[in-house]
């Protein structure tokens, strides 16, 4: 997992009017918190957050004004409608220590024998270190039929990191494609007798 170094300001102006007022000039309302120090509200550029929001567990070095620390982005506020950052909670870390984070689950290949893929999670809860937190894991499908499964627990993840949570949790499994049924044809006539008798008592009306 990369760093992005991102210069930080500190805040000092605080409520919706200051935080238009910042937003207003391309740049993003933050507070670092963690380790039992006092929450500090800083101010981000937008355009290099966005950027660095882009990676999953991005590992975020804040660094200006006093400030020089790695934190993991753990709470982001986007507008609605045109998707701009528009406030982020920045957890803080130190190197070597441990840290719980959801890691995407990728799949590869194509099913075999008419089956359907049914992947139940897209993410794992992992434990790592914090300044080496896994991109994600990714699960080969390729030839698999119906009936192949995978459980949390049997996904090999990445050195140093553990699974957090159920491993008997179901990941994926491949299952067999629903068929459409057709009506017998008995069923098929009497329902074409009833939808005769009952047009001429409809055009009467």
């Amino acid at each position: 997992m990369a760093e992005v170094r991102i210069a930080a300001e500190l805040r000092t102006e605080f409520g919706k009017g200051a935080a238009r007022k910042i937003r207003r000039g391309d740049k993003v309302p933050a507070v670092l918190y963690g380790h039992g120090t006092e929450p500090r509200h800083l101010t981000l550029p937008g355009h290099e957050l966005l950027l660095a929001l882009r990676q999953a567990n991005v590992l975020i070095h804040v660094k200006g004004d006093g400030v020089d620390e790695i934190a993991l982005p753990k709470g982001v506020q986007r507008d609605p409608i045109r998707g701009f950052v528009e406030h982020v909670d920045l957890l803080l870390v130190k190197r070597g220590e441990k840290v719980t984070v959801d890691i995407p689950v990728t799949v590869s290949g194509d099913v075999i024998g008419g089956g359907i893929l049914d992947q139940q999670l897209v993410a794992l809860s992992v434990e790592a270190e914090a300044t080496h937190i896994p991109t994600g894991v990714e699960v080969d499908v390729d030839g698999k039929d119906v009936g192949f499964a995978v459980h949390a627990g049997e996904i090999v993840l990445p050195k140093g990191a553990t699974l957090v949570g159920d491993p008997e949790a179901l990941v994926l499994h491949v299952i067999a494609a629903p068929t459409a049924e057709l009506p017998e044809a008995g069923e098929a006539a009497e329902e074409a007798a009833g939808e005769a008798e009952a047009a001429p008592a409809e055009a009467a009306e």
